[in-house]
C-alpha cells in the first residue's frame, strides 16, 4: 500500500519537473516578444530603474542587442529554438521513470546532476559571456529549484525499491 501512494507521489513530482523544463524551454521561442515585455515593464524608464538600475540597465541592453538580432540576424533565434528542443527532449526522457520508477531511476539521477551542473555552467560561462553576477544567479536558480522534486522523487523512489525487495 506505501508502495502505491509513493508511485504516485513520484509521478506527481515527476510531473511537475516535466512540466517545468518544458515550460521554461519553451520560454526560449517567443524570447524577441518577451524581452519586449520586459524592457517595458522593468528596462530603463520604469520604476525599478530608481530601484534596481543594474537590472533595469541589463534589461534595456538585452532588449536593444535582440532588437537588433531580430532585424538584422534572426538566424541567431535559431540557436534559442534548438535550446528549447533540448529541453522537450530531456523532458521526454522522463517518461522511463513515469511508467516504473525503480527501474528508470537513473534517469532522475541523470536530472539531478544536471541541475547541479547548472551552477558551474552559470559561474564560468556567465562572465565570459559578459553576464551580470546577479542574472548569473537567477540562471542558477533553475538548477536549484528543479533539483527539489528530483530529490524528493529519488527519494521515494530508494524507499519504494526498499518496500518491495522485503516483500518477497
Amino acid at each position: 500500500m506505501e508502495s502505491q501512494v509513493l508511485r504516485k507521489r513520484v509521478r506527481r513530482l515527476l510531473v511537475f519537473f516535466i512540466t517545468a523544463l518544458v515550460l521554461s524551454g519553451l520560454t526560449a521561442v517567443p524570447l524577441k516578444w518577451e524581452v519586449d515585455i520586459l524592457e517595458s515593464l522593468l528596462g530603463e524608464g520604469t520604476v525599478v530603474e530608481r530601484a534596481w538600475p543594474a537590472l533595469s540597465d541589463w534589461i534595456s541592453y538585452v532588449h536593444a542587442v535582440l532588437t537588433e538580432m531580430h532585424e538584422n540576424h534572426r538566424f541567431i533565434f535559431y540557436g534559442t529554438d534548438w535550446l528549447a528542443f533540448a529541453h522537450v527532449v530531456i523532458a521526454v526522457a522522463f517518461w522511463g521513470p513515469l511508467k516504473d520508477p525503480v527501474k528508470n531511476v537513473w534517469v532522475v539521477e541523470f536530472g539531478m546532476i544536471a541541475c547541479v551542473l547548472v551552477l558551474p555552467l552559470a559561474l564560468i560561462f556567465g562572465p565570459i559571456r559578459g553576464i551580470p553576477f546577479f542574472w548569473r544567479l537567477f540562471d542558477c536558480s533553475f538548477g536549484v529549484f528543479g533539483i527539489i522534486p528530483l530529490w524528493l522523487a529519488r527519494n521515494s523512489i530508494e524507499r519504494i525499491t526498499y518496500l518491495e525487495s522485503n516483500v518477497a
